[in-house]
């Protein structure tokens, strides 16, 4: 048997044993205890009636002849539990109760208390022990009346110990919820979210654990922002020596009447490009995974697709290759705008870039928020689909790229709440490259 993995389980299950134990022990004790007085009631009662019946047995006999026997009628028929025999000094019955069967006393019996097989038996003697009175009691009455005196005590621990179970589970339970508040607070949290957790009154064993998870927290997002900003900083940076440096290429390639020098120069112009391009994909990394990518309030999604859509239509290489689908209604989310636009316009210029350049690019949202982009193209092998949202990564392409397109989309979408799902062949194609994003509602 495993044992059960939830801690507030185990305490239960611990607890409930442990009870159930005690339980089981004070009952056996009771038992005993309950056994062992009922015996010395039993014992006293049969005492007091021989001592009673003795005088009224010797009175009884004392004016008849010794070997005369007499049974003693009952005022009613019924069957006796106490059954008692007077002897006298040869030991010969003189006197019977009219159930009694001699069989059961024993010929000799010492004064007292003594126990057979099957009866409890008491000796009492008078007139200078001519005369000897014995009282039988069968076993089997004392121990029925103990089980029944059990089974009436047995009943309550029965209904007791059940509820004393669910007693201790609500215990534990409400023992553990502070644990639980914790456990939620930590769960609850969206990817970049590194705020301390709430203080609030924790049991002294968790608070050193809250407090632990606060400082990792706090180390990790001085992290994070070293890391974003360095990122972030030295991409801003980079923006204008880069464009400073491709404006006096362009310049140099504009008043030269060299063609060599004018080769060179477009060579420069073409790198510079791709690092203007580089800067501007790590700046919007670093936008999406600074966190805080959800809008205070839902708003419509469906102009924010359209607008993007139609400024990256402006390029040359997308002159009437994209294809776009909006819904007739309102597509509610709480993405944030910019991290919104990012998400798209890297998904559909790596659509264009890296798609069958004589297929159109299909641009589809959803009513329920769902928003897809399909290309045409050769398909994508799972072990390269699997690596193709990390960052630098880059699939068998011919095409210019940073290898950042669908690792920003990735982060916006984890740090908005939702997933990027990558899929070639395309869904109802042979071949195709689709990528598909739930925005969050």
């Amino acid at each position: 048997m495993t044992a059960p993995r939830s801690l507030q389980a185990r305490l239960a299950a611990a607890l409930s044993i442990g009870l159930a134990l005690v339980w089981l022990a004070a009952s056996a004790a009771a038992y005993a205890v309950m056994r062992h007085e009922m015996g010395e009631v039993f014992d006293s009662a049969i005492q007091e009636t021989a001592q009673r019946i003795l005088p009224l047995a010797v009175m009884e006999i004392i004016d008849r002849e010794p070997t005369d026997l007499q049974r003693v009628a009952p005022v009613r028929p019924h069957h006796e539990l106490l059954t008692y025999v007077v002897r006298d000094e040869a030991g010969t019955i003189v006197l019977a109760s009219h159930d009694a069967d001699p069989a059961i006393f024993p010929a000799s019996v010492p004064a007292g208390f003594s126990t057979t097989a099957t009866h409890r038996i008491y000796a009492e003697a008078a007139l200078k022990g001519s005369l000897t009175i014995l009282l039988a009691e069968p076993i089997a009455v004392r121990r029925a009346a103990v089980n029944h005196a059990a089974e009436a005590l047995a009943l309550p621990i029965a209904l007791l110990v059940p509820l004393s179970f669910a007693g201790v589970w609500l215990a534990v339970r409400a023992g553990m919820r502070p644990i639980r508040r914790l456990c939620a607070a930590i769960e609850t949290r969206g990817a970049g979210d590194m705020t301390p957790l709430a203080a609030g009154p924790m049991p002294s064993e968790i608070e050193p654990i809250a407090a632990a998870v606060n400082h990792l927290l706090d180390r990790l997002r001085r992290t994070l922002e070293a890391e974003r900003s360095f990122t972030a900083n030295s991409a801003h940076e980079l923006r204008t020596p880069i464009a400073s440096a491709l404006a006096q290429t362009q310049r140099l390639l504009a008043e030269t009447r060299d063609s060599r020098t004018a080769e060179r120069a477009r060579t420069i112009e073409a790198t510079l490009k791709t690092l203007a391009r580089l800067a501007e994909k790590l700046m919007q990394l670093a936008r999406a995974e600074g966190g805080r990518l959800l809008a205070e309030a839902p708003y419509d999604a469906g102009p924010i697709v359209r607008l993007v859509c139609a400024d990256v239509a402006r390029a040359p290489d997308a002159a009437g290759r994209l294809a776009l689908a909006l819904p007739d209604g309102a597509v509610s989310t709480r993405m944030d705008p910019d991290a919104l636009s990012i998400l798209v316009r890297n998904l559909v210029e790596n659509a264009l870039k890296h798609g069958d350049a004589r297929e159109t690019v299909s641009v589809r949202l959803d009513p329920d928020g769902r928003l897809a982009v399909v290309n045409g193209g050769a398909v994508v092998p799972a072990d390269v689909l699997a690596r193709l949202s990390r960052p630098f990564e880059r699939g068998a392409t011919g095409a210019d790229g940073t290898g950042l397109g669908l690792a920003i989309v990735d982060a916006v979408a984890r740090g908005a709440g939702t997933t990027l799902a990558l899929r070639s062949p395309a869904p109802g194609r042979p071949d195709g490259f689709a990528a598909e994003v739930k925005l969050p509602a």
